[in-house]
């Protein structure tokens, strides 16, 4: 994991250059499958883009400096065409509560611009690579035929940013703003998104879950509060310091997002969250949502047989 991990880190430009792209497909088609999702450059690739991501937000600020690319202010553009999308696209009256229909509305847009968007945002000599990328997005914003959104279409995205490291669009110093501007603006117009068409939670495990929605902002939050000098774990579920902080922390953040939509004490919604609260250090929890992330999400048949598999990232077996 060492190696995926450096691999992935150096947000290698050339690894595009001869390959052939392609529309990714899914492989994962039984539970057997799984197994070749673990030994896959997929995986190693996608695991070590998120542990690179979180080694590099290891006691930062949201408000820290960092540089902002080009391709950064793109990627921020093409995310306010989304949001700027849902004001267009207002839900419509319909018997059932949940599942607004306007949304599929909303993604009948963006999967008729997605190709161009992506076009947009990476370099000219790898504009072969759009439709291959493309279907990442697309991806990542939940489902238009079951109108819901979970884990799976979260790891689309990060799936979609890695892609645009390996088309060297995204570069290693991008690595902060990767997060702090690119997937938190992401995770604002997904919220958008939730409230607006009143999206179900895709395989939620209920109380038992972490999250209705959401798992990487947790660890790349919590990787954020390591060595804090005076917030700890069970400071989180103080509504003082989630208000007070909330803006500098991403998972302060997902847990005030958490008390707007749910009711009732913390301990009976959040159960999974209370019981984190309990654990001594940042440095331990991240570590735990990191080996739960493995085991809850990217380790589930369910997620995993709609990921999807192309050139870039690829269900050949890694490379010993």
């Amino acid at each position: 994991m060492a190696e995926a991990e450096q691999q992935s880190g150096s947000t290698p430009e050339d690894e595009a250059a001869e390959v052939t792209f392609m529309e990714p497909q899914k492989e994962i088609r039984m539970v057997p499958d799984m197994g070749k999702w673990k030994r896959s450059q997929a995986y190693a690739d996608y695991m070590g883009f998120v542990l690179t991501l979180n080694e590099a937000l290891k006691g930062k600020k949201l408000g820290c400096e960092y540089k902002v690319s080009e391709t950064v202010e793109k990627l921020l553009d093409l995310l306010e065409t989304l949001d700027r999308w849902i004001n267009e696209t207002p839900p419509v009256d319909q018997p059932s509560r949940f599942g607004n229909k306007a949304y599929r509305t909303w993604y009948g847009k963006l999967d008729q611009e997605a190709e161009a968007l992506v076009s947009a945002v990476i370099p000219a000599d790898k504009c072969a690579a759009a439709a291959e990328i493309a279907t990442y997005l697309k991806e990542s914003v939940g489902n238009p035929t079951r109108i819901d959104y979970g884990t799976g279409h979260e790891a689309a995205f990060a799936a979609f940013l890695c892609c645009l490291c390996k088309v060297g669009a995204l570069k290693g110093d991008d690595r902060l703003a990767i997060v702090f501007k690119v997937f938190n603006r992401y995770l604002t117009v997904m919220r958008k998104l939730q409230r607006t068409y009143r999206m179900e939670p895709a395989g939620s495990q209920g109380v038992w879950g972490l999250d209705d929605f959401q798992f990487l902002p947790f660890i790349w939050g919590s990787s954020q509060f390591v060595d804090h000098p005076t917030l700890e774990p069970r400071h989180f579920i103080d509504e003082r310091v989630v208000n007070e902080h909330h803006h500098d922390y991403m998972f302060l953040d997902c847990i005030k997002f958490i008390n707007e939509m749910k009711t009732g004490p913390f301990a009976e919604h959040s159960n999974q969250l209370w019981n984190i609260s309990a654990v001594p250090s940042w440095s331990k929890v991240n570590q735990g949502l990191v080996r739960m992330y493995k085991a809850e999400c990217l380790e589930k048949f369910p997620v995993i047989q709609h990921f999807k598999f192309g050139s870039l990232l690829s269900i050949q077996p890694v490379t010993p």
